[in-house]
């Protein structure tokens, strides 16, 4: 029994030693994917974001019955009984029955049928294909926002992280005004002003860009010049600066790709930040709005008492849609931070 034991312990020890040296002559890249792919969590963030991107771009495509601004005129006639009792001059009690008819120009708020399949809207649109185009314009918001603030973070904080002195300092204090404005009223008072300019949904788009993207680069910009500072100091960047290479390219070319890694986490987990962001600033009349569809103004409609208790579907829908999105970023962001993790050993 004992050289039984001996034995599968040597099994053991040489299995451990052989996994230990693939992994060892792994690629970095291969490495990180293999530790990624195995976390079950990844792999739902993943098809979560698949499906929500197959529904949003290749829906529409499918599905042209109805467009994204297309109102459903068919008209619908609506009878309404009532029942009126009272009693006669002999005593008698009469009841009388009656019917009104009307009628609808316009079939809104419909309840979910095989014509529409989420109903309609109070503005007689096809809520399931508002759902797929709003998916469209919170994806694409989500990733155009975080490529600029990344883009804009990289370079301030590169400056900022290589050069240190007065140029830290004052790229520095720029970050810490920006996160030290309040937002919110902010972003109220610029709703009003947009408003006021009476400008297309499209333009409205543009500008919901552009304010997220004002209040939302200090953080990477602060990433970036942490991570700077750790790494200058490394004997390769003296070895740049022997060999003569410019500043710009001692930067861009060897020192921003060695964060990358935790950019690339960053902007995963930004993601469902910016898309919470877009739905909170359509929900409050800022950004997106109608006729163009986004799952903010869509959750929008909730602020009706009537919509809110009896027309679930024109507000629910969408909401499931923000979960759905946030969750599979956050899974997938999670999902790479442990995999790039240098101290994880498998």
């Amino acid at each position: 029994m004992e050289k039984i034991k001996e034995i599968k312990e040597e099994i053991m020890n040489q299995e451990e030693n052989l996994s230990e040296e693939m992994v060892k002559e792994m690629s970095p890249l291969r490495l990180i994917l293999r530790r990624f792919f195995r976390s079950k969590l990844s792999l739902v963030g993943i098809i979560l974001i698949a499906a929500l991107f197959i529904f949003s771009f290749l829906g529409p495509v499918f599905y042209q019955k109805w467009g994204e601004i297309t109102v459903d005129r068919s008209q619908i006639i609506q009878e309404i009984e009532t029942t009126h009792t009272f009693t006669d001059a002999s005593g008698n009690e009469v009841t009388v029955i009656q019917v009104l008819q009307h009628v609808n120009e316009i079939n809104d708020y419909a309840n979910p049928s095989k014509e529409h399949l989420l109903g309609t809207d109070d503005k007689g649109m096809d809520i399931f294909v508002r759902l797929m185009y709003g998916g469209r314009i919170s994806l694409t918001i989500g990733f155009i926002v975080v490529i600029l603030e990344t883009l804009i973070g990289i370079v301030l904080g590169g400056i900022a992280g290589y050069f240190g002195g007065w140029i830290d300092q004052l790229i520095m204090r720029i970050v810490d005004i920006f996160n030290c404005i309040p937002t919110l009223p902010i972003l109220l008072i610029a709703s009003a002003m947009i408003e006021s300019w009476e400008l297309d949904p499209d333009q409205n788009i543009y500008i919901l860009m552009v304010i997220i993207t004002i209040f939302g680069w200090s953080g990477v910009a602060r990433l970036v010049r942490g991570q700077i500072l750790s790494l200058r100091e490394q004997e390769y960047i003296t070895a740049t600066e022997v060999m003569g290479l410019s500043v710009w390219r001692r930067i861009f070319k060897h020192l921003i790709p060695n964060v990358m890694p935790q950019l690339i986490v960053s902007m995963t987990l930004g993601l469902g930040s910016v898309i919470l962001y877009e739905s909170t600033l359509s929900y409050l009349g800022l950004g997106v709005q109608l006729p163009k569809a986004a799952w903010g103004t869509m959750i929008s409609t909730a602020n009706d008492p009537q919509v809110l208790n009896y027309h679930m579907n024109m507000w629910l829908p969408a909401g499931f849609m923000i979960v759905i999105a946030v969750l599979g970023f956050n899974f997938i962001g999670d999902g790479l931070r442990d995999a790039m993790d240098p101290k994880a050993k498998k």
